[in-house]
């Protein structure tokens, strides 16, 4: 039996010891490290081969890689590692890996061009200051292949297991068997189309109407299809951690459903850092947190036992499986993302800028199935996930009580905000949109960077410097690629109080590579109408499909009513507040029931509300408040099981909008006194101006398609099962008018 590895992988396993140690060392980011390789090929010249391939067996193991320099002439082979800074940042436990691979590399070199003896060179490369430092050795064919085999020897017991673990996964992803007696209506059309995205490896956007069961009519078909479509891994990504735990229940009900107590499905939930660490007051690194020392010399163990456990690796059981090897659990789970069938986290685990699971299937060449839930709330997530905001008062308020060592580099940071507002006097809530960075400041950050980072690693953290730190370092590696997809906005408050954001608009060309990565797409919610909005600003492919299904759902059981006599524009509002009370008034009197009252602002909302309490004091209501908690959240949704029914006032696009669940009579109708569009401000007419240019669709790609999915969002609580009945009042005109009535779900007015 043939067993395939990447050297890095191998490596990784085999060749990592003692501490777990992320200190503060600013990387390079990606488009920097890549920068870097090419600069340092460029120079090499005649003679020199860049990206060799090498492949090669070791004791049943098929071995492959690429090498960033060979010179087959000099017999020289260079492996390039970019950092930042000062070179002794780079820690002996990395050199050691990074000399391993280099080493293996060298065996392959050797066994395949039969040379006896070979010239190592590892270059590392400081990006920023453009200096090359090399570390090079001579070693024997001999030598790299004893050495080559060790690793293998280290790594070969667990790749056997693995590939007998990747059997009887199989075997049982073929024969998986549905958990219920039948598919729901429409869920079986669902659960084919799923199967058939996958097997053809395609890209698709799916508008899966409420009460499809989308959860398990995804996941079943997506892990049914991975042993025909020859998928290493599949990727459940949610939005909410709601969501997530729809997920992890599913495949629950999956498991209970097979009545296999083996369960050769490993899988894994991959929870945020804050959630999952043991130790938030330490560093990660030995020196600071006890989970973090000697966390490579513990962690075969541990990893031996995850993947030997026949339940599901959530958050519990790793963090029990992590205790008992002395480790952190948020790493081991990272550590268990390498080996997992079937990943179920935050799209961030995706598509953010060090996304985990990206970065896994580059490294080993996986032929992974991504579902990404809840998709429509994707666009705004990928906005977030690059942009970043940086703050002039967590500066001063640092350098109140700085060490005196990073003062003039802070003092030149300051001078540097200074100057800036001197560029843009005057003190206003609404941003200034600059063309361009500020090179004064992008070149105090710089030095402040640099000196920050020299003094966290010679003393104890200190939670302000590490804050101030990590945003400036993730302000300049956004700058780094600053473009025509972000803006950069500056603002000052007050005294003190000013800001410097780069805020993206178009993350499509930041998630583009992401989901080119992945071998099958589907991205799948209610709401995916226009389907080209959606392939346009994520970077789709150009040949993605959109497909909506039918609904479950009938015409008949929901009263979509329309009031072309009213306006809720902004000039409109004063004048409509009486109307629109009078028809919740006359709503609720003829039904009786729990309603939900929707609105552009709390403003707004609260006045109606007023109004309501005045002219129908007979009519019980309530109201979302800003900022609720958790709590009070739990107690606003518990009031929809009583049975006395009330109208409650919300938010469009807010936490009641959307991802709640309220069938039967827990809720009979909703008000939407809104189309939802965003605010005609400057930041929005900018954004039009980009997405026009981009698309030729600024005012629907800003505007129309964003609102009316909330639109969609909130009044698809009304109806969640096929026994509901209830009703649905669009209070603006403008429902009526040919541009947005297309726009609204088909099945509403009995379209398939």
């Amino acid at each position: 039996m043939t067993i395939k590895v990447a050297v890095r992988t191998l490596c990784e396993f085999a060749a990592r010891h003692g501490d777990l140690d992320f200190r503060y060392t600013p990387a390079p980011t990606a488009e920097q490290g890549i920068a870097g390789h090419q600069a340092i090929q460029s120079r090499r010249g005649y003679g020199y081969i860049s990206e060799y391939s090498l492949t090669g067996k070791c004791l049943g193991l098929e071995l492959s890689g690429r090498a960033d320099l060979y010179n087959p002439g000099r017999r020289r082979l260079e492996e390039i590692k970019t950092h930042r800074g000062d070179l002794s940042r780079v820690r002996a436990h990395q050199r050691a890996l990074h000399r391993a691979q280099l080493r293996a590399y060298g065996a392959l070199v050797c066994r395949q061009e039969k040379h006896k003896t070979l010239e190592l060179a590892l270059i590392y490369y400081d990006t920023g200051n453009d200096k090359e430092t090399p570390v090079i050795e001579t070693a024997t064919a001999d030598e790299l292949w004893q050495e080559l085999e060790g690793l293998c020897q280290h790594y070969r017991g667990w790749a056997e297991q693995e590939a007998h673990h990747r059997e009887q996964r199989d075997a049982l992803l073929t024969g998986l068997v549905f958990p219920f007696a039948d598919f729901r209506p429409r869920q079986r059309q669902l659960a084919e189309t799923v199967y058939r995205n996958s097997v053809i490896s395609a890209t698709l956007l799916l508008e899966a109407p409420t009460g499809l069961g989308k959860t398990l009519g995804t996941l079943f078909p997506a892990l049914k299809a991975m042993p025909a479509a020859g998928q290493d891994r599949l990727f459940y990504l949610t939005c909410r951690n709601t969501a997530r735990a729809l997920a992890m229940d599913a495949v629950a009900r999956l498991r209970s459903a097979q009545g296999d107590p083996r369960w050769p499905l490993r899988t894994l939930e991959l929870v945020s850092k804050d959630d999952a660490c043991e130790h938030p007051d330490k560093a990660c690194h030995g020196d600071s947190c006890p989970l973090a020392k000697g966390f490579f010399d513990r962690l075969p163990d541990a990893r031996a036992e995850a993947a030997q456990a026949t339940g599901i690796l959530d958050q519990t059981t790793l963090a029990r499986i992590a205790a008992g090897h002395h480790i952190c659990p948020y790493f081991l789970a990272q550590e268990m993302a390498r080996w997992s069938d079937l990943v179920i986290g935050d799209v961030n685990r995706m598509f953010d800028q060090s996304a985990l699971l990206h970065g896994l299937i580059r490294q080993n060449n996986w032929k992974a199935g991504v579902l990404v839930d809840e998709a429509h709330n994707l666009v705004d997530r990928g906005r977030g996930m690059y942009s970043v905001r940086l703050d002039q008062q967590r500066l001063l308020k640092v350098k109140k009580t700085a060490p005196a060592p990073l003062k003039p580099a802070l003092d030149r940071t300051a001078r540097a905000w200074q100057s800036l507002i001197r560029e843009h006097p005057g003190v206003d809530p609404a941003p200034v949109f600059l063309d361009t960075l500020p090179s004064r400041l992008l070149g105090a950050l710089q030095a402040m960077v640099s000196r920050l980072t020299d003094y966290l690693t010679d003393h104890p953290p200190e939670l302000v410097l590490q804050e101030l730190l990590f945003e400036s370092v993730a302000f300049l590696k956004l700058a780094d690629t600053f473009g025509d997809h972000s803006l950069c906005e500056f603002q000052r408050t007050g005294r003190g109080r000013a800001s410097l954001t780069i805020q993206n608009l178009i993350p499509a060309d930041f998630l583009r590579e992401r989901f080119t990565a992945a071998q099958s797409v589907l991205l799948f919610s209610a709401t995916l109408s226009p389907g080209v909005y959606y392939r346009d600003l994520l970077g789709l492919p150009q040949d993605a499909r959109f497909k909506s299904l039918p609904s479950p759902f009938s015409a008949d059981q929901l009263q979509v009513q329309f009031t072309p006599d009213i306006s809720t524009r902004q000039r409109d509002r004063q004048p409509s507040l009486q109307p629109i009370a009078q028809l919740i008034a006359r709503q609720f009197r003829e039904r009786p029931g729990h309603y939900l009252a929707f609105f552009s602002s709390f403003h707004y909302a609260r006045q109606v509300s007023e109004v309501l309490a005045d002219i129908a004091p007979d009519v019980p209501q309530r109201s979302q408040q800003p900022g609720m908690s958790p709590q009070q959240r739990k107690e606003f949704l518990a009031d929809f099981r009583t049975p006395d029914g009330s109208v409650a006032f919300a938010v469009l696009g807010g936490v009641f909008s959307e991802g709640i669940d309220l069938p039967g009579d827990q809720l009979i109708g909703a008000f939407v006194a809104t189309l939802g569009l965003p605010p005609f401000d400057p930041w929005h007419d900018i954004l039009k101006d980009r997405l026009e240019q981009r698309y030729g669709a600024g005012y629907e790609y800003t505007y129309l398609i964003p609102g009316l999915q909330k639109v969609a969002q909130a009044a698809g609580r009304v109806i969640r099962t096929p026994e509901d009945r209830g009703v649905i009042w669009l209070i603006d005109d403008r429902f009526l008018k040919p541009a947005i009535h297309p726009l609204l779900p088909r099945w509403w007015f009995g379209a398939s």
